[in-house]
């Protein structure tokens, strides 16, 4: 098996026996050794690492986390309430939301922090609790990222409070008598440290106008390469010029930050995989392709159908064989979008991958699928169930984290409707 797979044949088979396919499967050894990782950001001043629980919500993973020092970042309120539920201490979330919470107000006086990231947004705040400690997320006027659906800075991304409108933010903060005490920016995914160089002096920059924050957050978007020829963000690299950047800021205004990032695919990217059975294998003619079919597809791994990323995948053969053949990889759903094997960043157009030569009921493992898979799916479409979560410990052993979902579950919360 490839370096880009954790699970040895055996494991796989032995996962697939006991709960079936579709499946993921994520790996403790990788989830600790990135988390070490982060925590070794360089900063100058003090560093809080929040995981991006959006990547994968799943309470064992929160847990595991949290129990090696990372705090949670929160997409939205419900996500807040999810790691509240998971046992996660209100002072260790933070909200960043596109959303405004509607138990915002509940959720910040049980501990939660909050980032308001709009004018809209710190209004509403203001209003529901004036003279509070808010932090305020920025769109620094720049962005990096694998395409652009994985960029959030810049004038094309609607993320964050625009740059140029620091006068109207400093209007609405003195009106509701509120303390600014972190500016966040994030501007996506990408691995050039001299971007991330900018990003860093341009949101010092923010922090000069507000005199009594004492936390910077650079947001996460750390890129990770899951296919050989892709490029992964070296921490210490990225890290370091950040760094200076907050020794120089100290010395100039005697101000010393504290520095957070917000690591989501940088954990579990390749930490986790989907493991899916081979259910068919068609063909188009001469002038055509050979399609493998799987039993997983958009429902569990939408990210070829919505960005055209790039996933490396393995063939474990019943029968041990040499032989490779070309295939064009698709999933279960009625849906031709349904593409695992697209071409980069093109998800409608087929590109075929050598793949060992497979046979229906043959196991298929897709890598690279730790981090938005499970928590970013075209979930039960054709009714197709949400699959198992499986963690392989560190001591080798195979711990189901989330069983599958039951038909009657899809369809508890349907109602009669019109008699």
């Amino acid at each position: 098996m490839s370096d880009y797979f954790f699970l040895s044949q055996e494991q796989a088979r032995a996962i697939a026996k006991k709960w079936g396919t579709p499946v993921y499967v994520y790996d403790q050894k990788a989830l600790e050794a990135k988390a070490k990782a982060a925590l070794e950001f360089p900063n100058a001043f003090g560093l809080t690492v929040r995981y991006a629980m959006k990547a994968a919500p799943n309470a064992a993973i929160l847990r595991l986390f949290e129990s090696l020092g990372l705090s949670i970042d929160a997409g939205s309120g419900y996500e807040a309430q999810r790691a509240l539920l998971a046992g996660i201490a209100p002072d260790k979330i933070c909200i960043s939301s596109q959303e405004y919470p509607k138990d915002l107000t509940e959720l910040y006086e049980a501990g939660v922090q909050f980032n308001a990231c709009s004018l809209h947004q710190i209004e509403r705040f203001g209003e529901s609790l004036p003279g509070c400690s808010v932090g305020l997320r920025f769109n620094p006027g720049i962005g990096s990222g694998g395409s652009k659906k994985t960029n959030v800075g810049g004038p094309a991304s609607s993320f964050g409070i625009w740059h140029e409108c620091l006068p109207q933010v400093q209007s609405l903060i003195e009106r509701h008598r509120l303390k600014v005490v972190r500016i966040h920016t994030h501007i996506g995914s990408g691995s050039d440290p001299e971007v991330w160089q900018r990003v860093a002096l341009l949101s010092l920059g923010l922090v000069h106008s507000f005199p009594e924050v004492t936390v910077l957050n650079l947001g996460g978007g750390y890129k990770v390469g899951r296919m050989p020829d892709e490029v992964s963000t070296d921490l210490q690299i990225v890290g370091e010029p950040i760094r200076k950047a907050f020794q120089d800021f100290a010395q100039t205004t005697q101000r010393q930050l504290h520095l957070e990032i917000e690591p989501g695919t940088f954990l579990l990217a390749n930490s986790g995989a989907l493991l899916t059975t081979v259910q068919d294998i068609v063909h188009t003619g001469d002038q055509g392709f050979n399609f493998v079919k799987l039993d997983g597809g958009m429902t569990d791994i939408l990210r070829p159908t919505l960005y055209g990323a790039q996933h490396p995948i393995a063939i474990i053969p019943e029968h041990s064989t040499q032989a490779r053949s070309d295939y064009i990889v698709v999933g279960h759903c009625c849906e031709s979008g349904d593409l695992i094997t697209c071409a980069p960043d093109s998800p409608d157009v087929l590109q075929a991958r050598s793949l060992t030569k497979a046979a229906i009921g043959d196991l298929c493992l897709i890598g690279g699928a730790g981090a938005y898979c499970s928590s970013m799916s075209a979930k039960n479409y054709n009714s197709f169930p949400e699959v198992p979560e499986v963690l392989l410990t560190k001591l080798g052993e195979l711990c189901l984290i989330r069983r599958r979902q039951k038909l009657d579950e899809i369809v508890s919360n349907e109602c009669e409707g019109v008699e």
